[in-house]
């Protein structure tokens, strides 16, 4: 095993075990059995867990991997925040916001997106010290992309939960 391959399978393992672990922590503090709308998450968990990491083995299949694991971030995010901001802890202080939210569980998701980038740039681009890091910054597969989704998708969202709110 080269240790390209052997870097690779760590990160695709980090993958599993941050997505188990996020999937778990999900499923015993909001069971299905309380509300069907939970099912969302246990499905992008699922698709995160067993999916993802099959994209990401192959050659062929990596860039799929990085959309798919990057908009599972994108929509995990934007409904995490949502509910965070439904449900804020009173009264609201920094503290507050750090322990009582669901920021924990955004970073986890932005971790495993982090993993994923690292083995979508080192399966594509290869690795070499001296090269440097070139792309418009907006444009696939940059940074400036995921953050043009997280905010069209976070607008999309906020405004169809506040044009089709039920009264």
């Amino acid at each position: 095993m080269t240790l390209r391959n052997y870097t690779k399978t760590f990160l695709i393992v980090s993958i599993i075990v941050l997505s188990l672990g996020g999937l778990m922590l999900h499923v015993r503090i909001h069971p299905i059995q309380v509300n069907k709308a939970n099912i969302i998450p246990l499905i992008c968990g699922a698709l995160s867990i067993f999916a993802v990491p099959v994209l990401f083995s192959f050659k062929k299949t990596v860039q799929y991997g990085y959309v798919l694991n990057g908009m599972l971030a994108i929509i995990g995010t934007v409904i995490m925040t949502h509910y965070s901001i439904a449900n804020l802890p009173r009264p609201v202080t920094f503290e507050a916001i750090f322990f009582e939210t669901l920021l924990a569980s955004i970073l986890m998701l932005w971790t495993a997106f982090f993993v994923g980038k690292a083995i979508f740039e080192i399966e594509t681009f290869g690795y070499d010290q001296e090269k440097e890091k070139k792309g418009i910054t907006y444009r696939y597969p940059n940074m400036g992309w995921w953050f043009v989704h997280l905010i069209t998708l976070s607008t999309v969202y906020t405004l169809g939960h506040l044009l089709w709110k039920q009264s």
